[in-house]
């Protein structure tokens, strides 16, 4: 089998070699970026007079010919091609003949798979951040409907305070919000060019790094050769990136199941996302965050395994460096995958039950705070209001009572500064609405905290 490397040899790859050695099956993803990247090498070739004006232009129709054939489905290389790059360039030489054979001039393998997966992580990186924009507005949707609805709190997976609903899905605006500062200052350091850097040195060809760059849409031309072809750090803050993502959605998905069991009954899944046992027939199974909480394992081990590929390559270029792009293609897969998903879920998956949240935050002692904050309001210090409390609250479990059950009179032993204007002020509503500093889960704050995510959402909108 003949390749452009193989003159130098006498012999050819061992077939099985030849399978281990390929890419065309996972690369091919690059097709259109390929295409791109090599369209704007033609032209640059053109415009610093390296080749004729009308060999440019026959080159960028037949790319441009090759682009249309893939997306009808006619071209469909195989392992023959070894690679995306070989696939492309071979069927450019059957199109236009040994005019084909110029559009490699100045550039090497190593620096047009870099500028390809640039292209290609650049077009990713927009359409990730944009999901995660879909997935902020039915977050902020819902939030807007369930201001004054509570939910109780949690610390140490027990009933802490009881807290607006909104507020706790607004701390996932938040992190979503995190997600897409991330991937947008990832995206600048994405969208260079090392096209042009050659094998590991450069060439001795005249050409214009910066010319061809700006064709590309690139902001800049990297600094060194060697690091150009070598260079995965944009890889691996993705994974880092995506891998983050996934934390907020595992998180989310974890915070669904609890919430969707019998055991807490905050919400109730619908038939839209969710599916039945095959033995129980009374089971409704909570899939789609099972599904999105596993798939963060997958997420999390493309990124150390980028990592581990990384650490010990000596510059420039290695062949381990092919490994880099079926961990980033399947976390680019995963990510959009699951963010699709919550999204729907929380679209039209789940419905909230109001009664049983109400019911929720009236059965505790998450108002204990609150008790002991009455008194400090009174002058009391409130480490010693806290150990009021607790005996108050020691009382309650003994005596099967919840602190509003508990008598005044019976309050006042533990304390003569309580009142009978205790009971309001440890009413869950009373609570929340009372908890008014910035940022905080009084329902003035999170009608500011919504105004504010609100204009974020529309002005990374323009």
């Amino acid at each position: 089998m003949t390749t452009p490397w193989s003159q130098r040899f006498e012999q050819g790859l061992n077939p099985a070699i030849h399978r281990f050695n390929a890419s065309i099956g996972f690369d091919i993803a690059l097709i259109e970026f390929d295409l791109t990247g090599s369209v704007a090498q033609a032209k640059m070739l053109a415009h610093t007079g390296i080749i004729a004006d009308a060999e440019a232009q026959a080159l960028v129709a037949g790319l441009e010919q090759i682009r249309s054939e893939w997306q009808s489905g006619a071209f469909q290389p195989g392992i023959e091609s070894e690679d995306i790059h070989y696939a492309v360039e071979r069927r450019l030489v059957e199109i236009v003949g040994d005019v084909g054979k110029k559009l490699h001039t100045g550039r090497s393998r190593n620096d047009q798979v870099g500028t390809d997966l640039r292209l290609w992580l650049r077009f990713e990186i927009d359409s990730v951040v944009e999901m995660l924009r879909d997935f902020q507005r039915i977050l902020l949707d819902l939030a807007k409907e369930n201001v004054e609805t509570l939910i109780p709190g949690y610390t140490h997976l027990q009933r802490a305070q009881p807290i607006s609903l909104a507020h706790h899905l607004l701390a996932y605006v938040e992190m979503a919000e995190r997600d897409q500062e991330r991937l947008t200052q990832l995206r600048k350091r994405v969208n260079i060019s090392p096209l042009g850097s050659g094998a590991l040195a450069g060439t001795v060809l005249p050409i214009d790094r910066h010319f061809s760059a700006q064709l590309l849409g690139f902001d800049a031309v990297s600094e060194n050769s060697l690091d150009s072809v070598s260079d995965r750090d944009y890889a691996i803050e993705f994974l880092n990136a995506s891998s983050l993502v996934l934390v907020h959605l595992s998180r989310l998905s974890e915070e669904v199941i609890l919430w969707a069991s019998q055991e807490f009954r905050f919400v109730t899944l619908t038939d839209r996302c969710a599916t039945g046992s095959s033995l129980m027939p009374q089971k409704k199974n909570p899939d789609v965050p099972e599904l999105v909480r596993g798939k963060s394992g997958r997420v999390f081990g493309h990124l150390v395994g980028l990592l581990t590929v990384m650490k010990g390559l000596p510059l420039a270029y290695n062949k381990d460096l092919q490994e880099d792009k079926e961990g980033l293609f399947d976390t680019v897969s995963t990510v959009k995958q699951c963010l699709e998903a919550m999204t729907i879920l929380l679209r039209e998956g789940i419905v909230f039950n109001p009664e049983r949240l109400a019911g929720a935050v009236n059965e505790d002692y998450s108002n204990a705070t609150d008790a002991a904050d009455y008194l400090v309001r009174k002058g009391i210090p409130f480490r010693e209001a806290y150990g009021v409390i607790g005996g108050i609250v020691k009382h309650g479990i003994t005596t099967g009572q919840l602190l509003k059950e508990i008598s005044i009179a019976d309050w006042q032993t533990f304390h003569p500064a309580f009142e009978a204007d205790l009971y309001a002020a440890i009413e869950p509503a009373t609570i929340v609405a009372a908890r008014n500093s910035y940022g905080g889960t009084g329902f003035m704050q999170v009608r500011a905290a919504l105004a504010r995510a609100e204009a974020r959402w529309q002005n990374g909108a323009t």
